[in-house]
């Protein structure tokens, strides 16, 4: 399990966030992508990306 929480340059869809959160915590990506999807319709699951989006730093090159 990685111990930094950093936004990859490969491998994401939009921003990272996803996968940045799937690397930290050794779940799949497929699951907390999901899970945003799920938290968009039924709650503030946009807020909560853009938010963590503006928070994880970018990997460096």
């Amino acid at each position: 399990m990685s111990t930094a929480l950093e936004r990859p340059r490969n491998g994401k869809i939009i921003a990272g966030v996803c996968a940045a959160l799937s690397a930290r915590f050794g779940i799949p990506k497929f699951l907390v992508r999901l899970g945003f999807v799920i938290f968009g319709v039924v709650g503030i699951g946009e807020l909560v990306y853009v938010a963590l989006w503006i928070m994880i730093p970018k990997a460096p090159a």
